[in-house]
């Protein structure tokens, strides 16, 4: 008999913690020597949790790097097919950064699951599995209203290098005529809202070369040139006193946010007070002239990831520093191009280090993401949003991801719309130490989910030649 899906899920709440737990246990830690057998097993694992599920269809899959698990339930004739896409690989932990537990030995706590992985992207697969469950149970179905495919791959967090030719090789298995991208974050726990945009990331390496080799300052200091001091004085001149990123031709493609996505942005629950204590960033800065919001979704952004030069630790040699380093972190928004902004960052480099010191800029083309934007108007869209209304009791409005994702490429290959739907927050401290999912929001999230594939199986066709 069908039961209600809210009761389901609350009577189940223990066993998603515990699978959740038992997952995050595994350190299928992303390009990491050492790390390869623990993301097969992590892999292995997923492929269990999927069969225990239901899919009568699982497999694991050589990427070239780490394995991707596939699985497919498709039984539903005329209904659309979803490919659900995540990711199992997680990034690196300091140890020394946790508090609440070791990274890879997960805790409950005051409604938390605290571990790495544990909200990006674990605890998203999680739901989606419990978010089939609460849909066969509340709809009597021996199997999901949408046919449904899951890859979960396991190189999402050093860019997805063989994502794409995974895609190709495998293009039979994974078509769609809709994505679902499970690796994003939601504005706010008590306020939905459905994700529309993702922005491109890009990193780059700069390094600038001072001294042949570290001198003496005792000797030298004075005339000699300071690799540290130079490249901070780039990194420095990234922004304007506006804000602005300083890159020559880095705006020729971005268009401001239409009037219609500020007034969604602005629609959302905001307040300078809430933000700095979930993002914990004690400031706010960036682009003048758009909101935080705008800034974060609609926007691009240039960050400077770390520096290195001279001795950062321990005694130090008092030499001025042959070398000095500085990894880059750019994220793009729909028109720009990885490869023009690539053109740019050299063409600034070789504008502005001047002649003093030497230097070398290394663009990671291969593995940069690009923007990207979901169609709007799209069934899948109001089918979400009217789910997400009715688990929460309130509208829901529209937001995007601040992060970088192969989101493009999985539409671009696969040929059909994504549409993003995540369970993380802001407050979960990814990629950082003490990463937490709400346990609450992995419960709404597939109770969520548990109406939105009922919702979607009664859309009108999702693609032009479906």
């Amino acid at each position: 008999m069908p039961v209600d899906v809210h009761d389901y899920l609350e009577s189940h709440r223990g066993r998603l913690v515990e699978q959740l737990l038992g997952w995050v246990r595994l350190r299928s830690v992303a390009g990491v020597d050492g790390c390869a057998p623990e993301l097969t097993r992590s892999a292995h694992w997923l492929a269990g949790a999927l069969r225990e599920t239901g899919f009568p269809v699982v497999e694991v899959w050589d990427a070239g790097g780490a394995p991707a698990v596939y699985g497919r339930w498709c039984a539903a004739p005329g209904a659309p097919t979803v490919l659900v896409y995540s990711h199992h690989d997680v990034r690196a932990a300091q140890d020394e950064l946790w508090a609440e537990t070791a990274p890879f030995d997960p805790a409950v706590r005051d409604g938390r699951v605290y571990g790495r992985g544990a909200s990006d992207a674990k605890g998203q697969v999680v739901s989606h599995l419990w978010g089939i469950r609460a849909h066969l149970a509340a709809t009597g179905r021996d199997a999901p209203a949408v046919n449904l495919k899951l890859l979960v791959e396991g190189e999402e967090e050093t860019g997805s290098a063989h994502l794409a030719d995974l895609l190709r090789r495998y293009r039979g298995e994974v078509g769609a005529d809709l994505v679902v991208f499970s690796d994003t974050l939601m504005w706010r726990a008590d306020h939905p809202a459905v994700c529309t945009s993702m922005r491109g990331t890009m990193n780059a390496e700069l390094e600038v070369y001072g001294p042949l080799r570290d001198v003496h300052s005792g000797a030298v200091s004075g005339p000699a040139p300071n690799a540290a001091a130079a490249l901070a004085g780039l990194v420095a001149g990234l922004h304007d006193d506006r804000g602005r990123v300083a890159v020559p031709g880095f705006y020729d493609d971005v268009a401001a946010p239409s009037p219609r996505r500020r007034a969604e942005l602005a629609a959302l629950p905001y307040s300078d007070e809430d933000w700095l204590a979930r993002s914990e960033t004690r400031s706010i800065g960036g682009e003048q002239g758009y909101t935080v919001l705008e800034r974060l979704w609609a926007r691009p952004a240039v960050e400077v990831l770390s520096l290195a030069a001279g001795d950062p630790a321990g005694a130090s040699r008092s030499t001025i520093p042959a070398v000095a380093a500085a990894r880059i972190s750019i994220r793009t928004v729909p028109d720009q191009k990885a490869a023009t902004v690539a053109g740019q960052l050299r063409r600034w480099a070789a504008g502005t280090v001047g002649d003093r010191v030497g230097y070398r800029l290394t663009v990671a083309e291969g593995t940069a993401q690009e923007p990207y934007r979901t169609p709007e108007p799209h069934p899948a869209v109001e089918a979400l949003a009217a789910a997400m209304a009715e688990c929460s009791g309130r509208p829901a409005g529209r937001m995007g991801n601040a992060g970088g994702g192969p989101a493009e490429l999985l539409s671009r290959v696969l040929d059909a719309p994504v549409l993003f739907f995540g369970t993380g927050l802001p407050e979960d401290r990814w990629h950082d130490g003490d990463e937490r999912a709400s346990v609450q929001a992995l419960t709404d999230g597939a109770a969520t989910l548990a109406g939105f594939w009922d919702r979607l199986a009664r859309c009108a066709p999702l693609r032009s030649d479906s």
